[in-house]
């Protein structure tokens, strides 16, 4: 399955963006679909988005203002965690696959294990996504913020806002400086992902943390057969993530891209196998 990922991940970016003429007209769908969740990063608000975006409906339900989705957000998050943990983000993700394009580029690379920082996805699901939507309030409306879609989510200025520019400069002259900061933080993620792979996705992202919290038991999982193995570090080499599928097949890290499949000679390691 690993050989045909990008494909995957391209059917699925257009699965969830079809709507491309939008990018033109300067239209946002808001029909009846947009009350489904995708399971990626794909903005709302994007124009060709024919869906919401699950963090994005989250912060609304827990800022006050959509409090008919509560069951069904947190159904949606909890059943796409428990069968795919991050499989999602190898294979579904409009964000993975820039960073994955990115990343094939010929440019010097580097491999920080992020052994520290990669926590801080966590901290930002913990605090923009779900604390301070639910318990910063405007004095006025009574209703929070979106903080994370609002302060940083570079996918709605990477597939939203700056195709919208491009295509119509009477936009141009409404932008501040929270534009101006989003932007900033969309160009550190393009720049990084020529060099580090997936520097959002393990740094930054609230989905990916999310997911992140099932890997170990999810239903689609890493399996490394001990009887098999000989510790040979090929696998470990291999993975982009700098982690170690011998030692621990399920981190939490993984995205389940299959290379450390690929590079087993002894065919120890099994990608995407049903939990039994």
């Amino acid at each position: 399955m690993y050989r045909h990922r990008l494909i995957i991940q391209i059917a699925f970016f257009f699965l969830q963006n079809p709507l491309l003429k939008n990018f033109i007209t300067g239209d946002i769908y808001q029909g009846n679909l947009k009350t489904l969740c995708t399971p990626g990063l794909n903005c709302h608000s994007c124009p060709a988005a024919l869906t919401s975006c699950p963090i994005g409906a989250i912060q609304l339900f827990l800022a006050g203002t959509r409090h008919s989705i509560s069951l069904f957000v947190t159904g949606f998050f909890l059943i796409i965690g428990a069968i795919f943990g991050r499989l999602i983000c190898g294979y579904v993700c409009p964000m993975g696959l820039l960073q994955d394009l990115l990343y094939k580029l010929k440019t010097p690379k580097m491999r920080p294990r992020f052994r520290f920082v990669r926590y801080i996805k966590y901290a930002i699901l913990a605090v923009l996504v779900i604390l301070l939507p639910a318990l910063v309030l405007n004095e006025f409306t009574g209703l929070g913020d979106p903080w994370f879609c609002k302060y940083i989510c570079p996918s709605g200025t990477v597939f939203g806002a700056l195709p919208l520019l491009a295509f119509h400069e009477s936009l141009r002259g409404s932008l501040g400086w929270l534009f101006c900061l989003k932007a900033a933080i969309a160009a550190a993620v393009i720049v990084g992902g020529v060099f580090i792979f997936r520097p959002f996705c393990r740094l930054l992202c609230p989905l990916g943390a999310f997911y992140a919290l099932f890997n170990p038991v999810s239903v689609f999982r890493m399996k490394c057969d001990k009887d098999v193995c000989n510790n040979c570090g090929a696998c470990e080499r291999a993975c982009a993530s700098r982690i170690n599928p011998a030692q621990t097949p399920n981190s939490p890290e993984c995205i389940r891209c299959g290379d450390c499949v690929k590079s087993c000679s002894r065919n120890a390691l099994k990608c995407l196998t049903i939990k039994r």
